[in-house]
Order: structure tokens, then C-alpha cells, then sequence
């Protein structure tokens, strides 16, 4: 038995290997670069509307869900909370430990050119979402459905489904249960089983009440965490403000010139910043993986760029914002290349001003960081099951969900995570695919919306019982 784990262990470490190291960056970062050259700079002509849209309306009690769908203050917080996951927190210290603190350059490089393609990916779920049951739907299958007529286009969405589920419905979520346990047991010494139970629980009741609850819980606990998180960085990064400038330099030297701020980071290379950089932002934000198109679908708003432009808002918070805020407090207390990695290095830093304090701290960060992207990635599987096998299926989905949960707070198991990257890659694929087919579509709607945004552009809704 083990040599077949070891086996299939070495094999998911190859994939991912040549997913991640070489075919995603060029792809993520490709699609990227030519939606934004298409859409004429969308991220920054129409960045002032787009911030506008979102904390102009910021609201902890908004409008409820529905059958129709939800407000786009809700589609984005559900968005977000599976943006903002673990991995800004570990990301952003994996990122500096192996590619230098120019990675982080690099990381902003490709949420740039990111927020093109999610504002495609959004501006399509908006465009081509449907009902099933009476219920609004939408996300990747049906864009893909539109992009690649007949069978081919059934089997491509099919892949995708089936990748998702995988990804973040069940691997996702023991690596983010697992986070939960682990920091928890670190800061508190309490039991990670006992944790697991209390998570899961908890997870079940917001599952049962649909997408009401979850539209109600996201928009929540999205502005609190980030709140929460961003106002401890920043109170750090002040605290060691005589280190900022020399910190910022780090990054951008850094960015072309890794041995000149290497410290004791020995074998640091330009190639290795941009791989680590690139790779770290695009998992964390999740621009053109295909996720985040499941909530945006259901945002009610007047024409499908209208939460176009509020997705982009998604990446600019994630990786601007909270993963800058994690390199920074990083950097700036110098604890970069004591030795530790992950979360581990976040919290070291962190510890290194708020003393015990910091380990707390790191530990409610990632209960609200990690626990919010279990819900977000329960919704965003549970519209695939719904794809795949119909409604009947949901409750035996959220149920092997909740035991995933519990299950990955007490065991950190290596090729539960490689597996988890290497479905998160696959599904990068078709999502892709649908969209480079799909770019004229988007180059109207983005001109059309451009000249007269007040337009109404009905998605298409056509009925699958």
C-alpha cells in the first residue's frame, strides 16, 4: 500500500511540476497580458468606477439572497472569501522564502494582468448564466457550453466540473481545515480533532441554509476579516516604519536582481522570483482558475460588466492589499531568512512585535481566512454537483464535505495538498479555453458597455429542468 501511495505521489509531483512551474504560468500570464492589451487597459481606464462600485456599497446587511440571485456587494464577498485563504498568508511567505523578496513584484505583476481576465471570466458567468429549477445558476460549464458547440463542449465542461469538485469542494477544503487546526493548536493547545468537529459543524449549518445563508454570512465576515487583518499589518509596518523604505527596495531590486538582497537565501535567481512570484498570486487570487465566475453569475445588476469590473475589485484586494500587507510585515521585521516557511514565517514576524500575541493573532486571522474559503469553495463545487447530477446530489455532497473538513484538521497529509494543486491546475485549463474562445464576445460587451453603461444587456436564461 504504501509503495502505491509512493507512487502516486511521485506522479501528482510531476504534474504538478509541469503544471505549475511551466504551462500555467505562460497560460495564466498569457491570457492575462492579452485580455488586457483587447480590453484596452480595463484595470486601470475603469479602476475608479470599479472601487466606486465596491465600497461605495459596502453594506453588512444588504438585500437577501434569492432564487434570482444575490446583490453584487454579496457576489463579490463570496468571491472573496475564497480569494482570501490561507495562502495569504502562507503564499506570500513561500513566495519570499524561495524566490526573494522580488517575487512579490512579480505577484503584483500577474494580479495586473489577472484582473483583465477575471473581469472577462465575471463579465461571461453574467452573460451566459441560466436557470436550473427555477434557480439561478451560472460559471465556467455554461461559458465553455457557448464557447464549444456539441460534444466536445459537454466533455470540456464536464472536466472542468469534475476538476472543481475535486479541487476545492474536497482536497481545498482539508488543506484549509487543516490550516484551522493547526493554529489553533499552536497558539491555544487546543485538541486540532476537536477544532475539525467545531469547524465542520459550523460549515454544515451555513451549508444547509443554501445560498441565502452563505450571500449572508460572506458579506459579513469578508469586511471584517479583512479589516481585522489589514488594521494588525499595518499597525506592525508602522511600528517598524524606519525599515519600509529599505523593505519596498527589496521588492523591487529583488524583482531583476535576486543575489543583490539575497541575505541567506542562497541559489536565488530572476527565473526563480517570477516563478514563485507569479505562481503564489495566481493560486491566491484565483484570476482565470474559473472559481470565482460561480458567485459572480448570480450578482443582479444591469449589464454583465457591471460585475465585471466589481470582480476585479476581488484581485485587488486580495493580492494589493492582503498578500502585500503579509510580504510586508515580513519584510520589514527582517525575519525573511530566519529558517521558517509558510504561515510559520508570517507568524514569527508578527511574534517579533506583538510578542505571544502575534501567534493569536496569526491564528484568528486564518480561522476567518481559511473557514471563509471553505464556504466559498463549498458553493463553488456544490453549482458542479448540481451541473453533473442534479439537486438530489447536494446533500450527500455537503456531507462528505463536512468529513473532509474533519478529517484534514488532524492530518497533514503531503498528497492531499499536491492533489489539491494538481486539480486546481487541470481545471485552469478548460476554464481557459472557454475564455480565448469567448475574448470577441467579451471586446463587445466591454465596448458596448463602454459607450453606454446605463444600457441593460439581458443574460441569456434559457430554462434546464
Amino acid at each position: 500500500m504504501d509503495s502505491v501511495l509512493t507512487i502516486i505521489a511521485s506522479m501528482v509531483k510531476a504534474v504538478n511540476h509541469y503544471l505549475w512551474d511551466m504551462v500555467l504560468i505562460v497560460l495564466l500570464c498569457g491570457t492575462g497580458i492579452y485580455f488586457t492589451l483587447r480590453l484596452r487597459f480595463v484595470q486601470i481606464r475603469k479602476f475608479p468606477q470599479a472601487f466606486k462600485a465596491v465600497f461605495g456599497n459596502i453594506k453588512l446587511f444588504g438585500e437577501k439572497a434569492d432564487n434570482q440571485g444575490m446583490s453584487s456587494f454579496q457576489s463579490l464577498a463570496t468571491a472573496v472569501a475564497a480569494q482570501v485563504g490561507t495562502g495569504n498568508i502562507a503564499g506570500a511567505a513561500t513566495a519570499i522564502v524561495s524566490g526573494g523578496p522580488g517575487a512579490i513584484f512579480w505577484m503584483w505583476m500577474s494580479a495586473f494582468f489577472g484582473m483583465a481576465t477575471i473581469y472577462s471570466e465575471a463579465a461571461l458567468a453574467q452573460k451566459y448564466k441560466t436557470q436550473v429549477d427555477g434557480h439561478v445558476t451560472g460559471g465556467p460549464v455554461y461559458y465553455i457550453q457557448a464557447a464549444f458547440k456539441g460534444t466536445f463542449g459537454k466533455v470540456l465542461a464536464g472536466l472542468f466540473s469534475i476538476f472543481i469538485i475535486c479541487a476545492l469542494g474536497f482536497m481545498g477544503n482539508m488543506v484549509q481545515s487543516n490550516s484551522i487546526g493547526a493554529a489553533f493548536n499552536s497558539a491555544f493547545g487546543v485538541n486540532k480533532l476537536a477544532v475539525g468537529v467545531v469547524v465542520a459543524l459550523v460549515a454544515a449549518i451555513i451549508f444547509l441554509g443554501g445560498v441565502k445563508r452563505i450571500a449572508s454570512v460572506t458579506e459579513k465576515v469578508v469586511p471584517v476579516m479583512a479589516l481585522f487583518y489589514v488594521l494588525g499589518s499595518v499597525i506592525l509596518i508602522i511600528g517598524n516604519i524606519g525599515n519600509l523604505g529599505h523593505a519596498l527596495s527589496q521588492i523591487f531590486i529583488g524583482a531583476f536582481n535576486p543575489q543583490a538582497v539575497a541575505g541567506g537565501l542562497i541559489g536565488l535567481s530572476v527565473q526563480k522570483a517570477i516563478r514563485f512570484g507569479v505562481a503564489r498570486g495566481l493560486f491566491s487570487n484565483e484570476a482565470g482558475m474559473g472559481s470565482t465566475p460561480h458567485a459572480h453569475a448570480l450578482a443582479k445588476v444591469k449589464h454583465p460588466c457591471d460585475q465585471g469590473l466589481v470582480a476585479m475589485m476581488g484581485v485587488f484586494i486580495d493580492t494589493f492589499v492582503v498578500l502585500t500587507m503579509t510580504a510586508l510585515t515580513i519584510l520589514v521585521t527582517g525575519v525573511y531568512d530566519n529558517g521558517l516557511e509558510g504561515a510559520e514565517l508570517a507568524q514569527s514576524a508578527f511574534e517579533s512585535f506583538y510578542g505571544s500575541w502575534g501567534a493569536v493573532f496569526i491564528a484568528i486571522s486564518l480561522l476567518f481566512f481559511a473557514f471563509s474559503t471553505i464556504i466559498g469553495w463549498y458553493f463553488f463545487g456544490e453549482q458542479n454537483v448540481k451541473y453533473l447530477f442534479g439537486k438530489k446530489a447536494v446533500s450527500v455532497y455537503a456531507l462528505l464535505v463536512v468529513l473532509f473538513v474533519v478529517v484534514g484538521s488532524t492530518l497533514k497529509v503531503d498528497l492531499v495538498w499536491d492533489l489539491s494543486d494538481m486539480f486546481n491546475g487541470l481545471m485552469v485549463i478548460p476554464n481557459l479555453l472557454g475564455l480565448l474562445a469567448l475574448s470577441g464576445t467579451v471586446c463587445r460587451m466591454d465596448r458596448a458597455y463602454h459607450q453606454k453603461p446605463e444600457i441593460e444587456e439581458e443574460p441569456i436564461l434559457a430554462q434546464k429542468e
